[in-house]
């Protein structure tokens, strides 16, 4: 027997119900009736024989099922979307809003954002960077187009496209910091999953610790790092000159992977973010080596 198709645009308007949080708001998104956007929800149930949507309210929410569909959703309209601007070959302008994370390699997303401004010259590209937290409460409310950021099992409403980087235990070349007790960290603010791995492998491996240093922005901490004021967890694109990797031999438990997605509500997508969004995810496919892999599913 052959697989079932799934028609993109129930797959679109699916996204735009659960973007929006209701059949009117996405029929006036989509131009179309509020009853036509309920008939079509239907037929992908239907389709798939299962739940997808459910009423709180006013509001229009995602069933457990329809959690995961939303994760291959994305993905599918993604590439749709990336196919349909390759071959249309339109021109793309207007403003721009991007925001990239301070706890991940900022300045590497900062020359791949760099990269697409100079080859689209009609953008006006507005580059904001914050800690993950705050740029997913800005992509909530409008404040940004597009983000790129650190997930944690809370956060990956508006995820279409995620990647694994596994982060590694860093303290100066010639410091000693990594033997004292209780254990000097640097680390972002509380709430960062950095932070979060690190503290959770040392508690694990029954290791006092204290907080030395703390910044919201990853230069401070390489910095930090580097003068020997303490240990870190970083990756091996933020590991500079003058910082060493500490393993198991030194005492050092693994750390959990990190997860680093790219997040962007469908329906408010322009062209110039269908762009963006596509160079990003080949800049970022590019970058993958042996610690840092795209995931086969964003949900995963």
């Amino acid at each position: 027997m052959l697989p079932a198709n799934l028609p993109t645009d129930l797959l679109r308007t699916f996204i735009t119900v659960a973007d929006l949080g209701g059949y009117t708001r996405a029929g006036e998104a989509l131009n179309r009736t509020q009853p036509a956007i309920s008939l079509q929800m239907k037929r992908l149930e239907e389709q798939l024989g299962e739940k997808l949507l459910v009423h709180d309210g006013r509001t229009v929410k995602l069933t457990s099922n329809g959690k995961v569909l939303a994760g291959f959703a994305r993905q599918i309209l993604r590439l749709n979307d990336e196919a349909v601007t390759r071959f249309r070959r339109t021109s793309v302008g207007g403003p721009l809003r991007i925001g990239l994370p301070t706890d991940y390699a900022v300045s590497f997303l900062q020359d791949a954002v760099t990269a697409f401004a100079h080859d689209n010259e009609a953008v006006d590209v507005e580059i904001h960077c914050d800690v993950s937290r705050k740029l997913l409460d800005d992509l909530h409310a409008d404040r940004l187009d597009v983000a790129v950021a650190l997930i944690d099992e809370a956060n990956d409403h508006y995820l279409v496209r995620a990647w694994q980087e596994q982060p590694i235990w860093a303290c100066g070349v010639n410091a000693q910091v990594h033997k004292a007790n209780p254990l000097p960290l640097v680390t972002h603010p509380e709430g960062c999953e950095y932070r979060n791995r690190i503290v959770e492998a040392l508690n694990r491996a029954g290791r006092q610790w204290r907080i030395a240093y703390s910044s919201p922005g990853i230069t401070g901490m390489q910095n930090a790092v580097i003068a020997g004021l303490g240990v870190s967890a970083l990756t091996r694109k933020t590991l500079l000159d003058g910082a060493r990797i500490l393993g198991e031999a030194d005492g050092f438990p693994p750390l959990e992977k990190i997860r680093i997605g790219l997040f962007y509500k469908h329906p408010r997508q322009s062209s110039a973010g269908l762009k963006l969004v596509e160079h990003l995810v080949a800049s970022l496919d590019e970058a993958a080596d042996g610690d840092f892999m795209p995931s086969a599913h964003p949900t995963a």
